[in-house]
């Protein structure tokens, strides 16, 4: 699994950019692509979703936004082409203030969103999102939480355990530890 690439943005189009890591280019869809200098090297956070038939990655600048991010493609009927509008055309806060707040008329204002899926967004979501500041983990964590997220445990269970996971260990270890204590 991929956490971020570095790499030097070669490429700007409608929905993604290509960044080239060791003279390999990388397609990463991203939510807004001009708000990336072409010519410059950038740190992309990842997302990369293996399916059957596809193999893509989704990029952001912040961890932040890739957190929002799988918190979102995880709501039923939400996938990374709704998801990803969202983000370009939303800030991080107003998205989880509205669902915070059951705003279904500032959520039906993004692409491909309707009423319905606005509620189970709100369904989903309401009081699940941390602020910006709870959703910034500690960067040693990072890939674990992604890890963890994919399995399907919620963000106030994971912060539970993060505090009692040995930070020095490798990533596998500390997946073992994290799940050892998500069992208790």
């Amino acid at each position: 699994m991929f956490n971020y690439i570095i790499g030097k943005v070669v490429l700007q189009e409608s929905n993604y950019i290509v960044v080239e890591n060791n003279n390999i280019g990388f397609t990463v869809y991203v939510a807004n692509p001009f708000s990336f200098e072409l010519d410059s090297v950038v740190k992309v956070y990842i997302y990369n979703q293996i399916r059957e038939d596809d193999y893509s990655l989704y990029g952001f600048k912040t961890n932040e936004e890739r957190t929002l991010f799988l918190r979102l493609i995880n709501v039923k009927g939400l996938g990374p082409k709704i998801a990803m509008p969202m983000l370009a055309t939303g800030s991080l806060a107003g998205i989880i203030d509205a669902i915070d707040r059951e705003n279904v008329l500032y959520l039906t204002k993004f692409p491909k969103v309707g009423e319905k899926l606005a509620r189970q967004i709100i369904l989903d979501l309401k009081g699940k999102l941390a602020s910006k500041e709870e959703m910034n983990i500690t960067g040693d964590f990072d890939e674990l939480v992604s890890v963890l997220e994919s399995l399907g445990y919620k963000n106030s269970e994971i912060k539970k355990v993060l505090p009692k996971v040995n930070a020095s260990l490798d990533i596998e270890n500390q997946i073992k530890e994290a799940l050892k204590l998500m069992l208790k």
